[in-house]
């Protein structure tokens, strides 16, 4: 089936917001399209007309199977173009979504399947979100957020829950990425920031809504 841009980053944009099962609703996908809630009933109403989406008006939105499909191809397309920018072109984690926004609407098959091969068929984009397969099959991943870690605990940075790139610019600069392993130490109550160690004994505090973007892994 053939889609205009702006269609497949309405599904991509549902298939996010309602990843946990829960309806999209309009608002929220005017958000994240950038557009008035309006426009969004039209489009969903078009969506709706190819068999994408379940629209119920003030129920919000879910996507049909097809829909799944389609938006999962996508975000295929997105995480390898992603992968590809930064293993093979040098771009840092920052500069990549914008450009794989552009990429993730080129319509060939055949090159996506190529690019998974020639990159080694990568399970997780820069950012530590797991890459779908060619049948649409998603890695699972039972990571835990650095705030729900108990003091002592050693964990790894396996991903990020913010993409923004200020935020991924942030942690650059404060040479955390993904890979880093640190140590929680100790966690302050007065505003809930968690005072970390670095591999190499280095005290640094984050705060709540950092430690609150940081998906991580406990290390045995």
């Amino acid at each position: 089936m053939q889609l205009s841009i702006t269609e497949e980053n309405y599904l991509k944009a549902i298939y996010s917001l309602s990843a946990d099962g829960n309806n999209a609703s309009t608002n929220d996908i005017a958000m994240a399209v950038k557009t008035k809630a309006a426009s969004v009933t039209d489009m969903l109403k078009k969506l709706a007309d190819k068999n994408l989406i379940s629209y119920e008006k003030y129920k919000g939105v879910l996507l049909t199977k097809e829909g799944i499909v389609l938006s999962k191809r996508l975000v295929r397309k997105h995480r390898l173009w992603e992968v590809f920018l930064v293993d093979k072109l040098g771009f840092t984690w920052d500069q990549v979504h914008p450009i794989a926004e552009q990429l993730e609407h080129i319509q060939s098959p055949e090159l996506v399947t190529k690019l998974d091969k020639y990159l080694g068929h990568p399970k997780f984009d820069p950012h530590g979100d797991p890459i779908p397969d060619e049948k649409g099959n998603i890695q699972i991943v039972s990571d835990k957020i650095l705030s729900d870690i108990k003091i002592k605990s050693k964990v790894m940075i396996v991903g990020v829950k913010n993409t923004e790139a200020s935020f991924l610019k942030f942690l650059d600069s404060i040479k955390i990425s993904l890979g880093t392993e640190i140590t929680v130490k100790e966690k302050i109550s007065f505003d809930n920031s968690i005072l970390v160690e670095l591999k190499n004994k280095q005290l640094m505090s984050l705060s709540s809504p950092i430690a609150a973007n940081l998906f991580v892994k406990e290390i045995v």
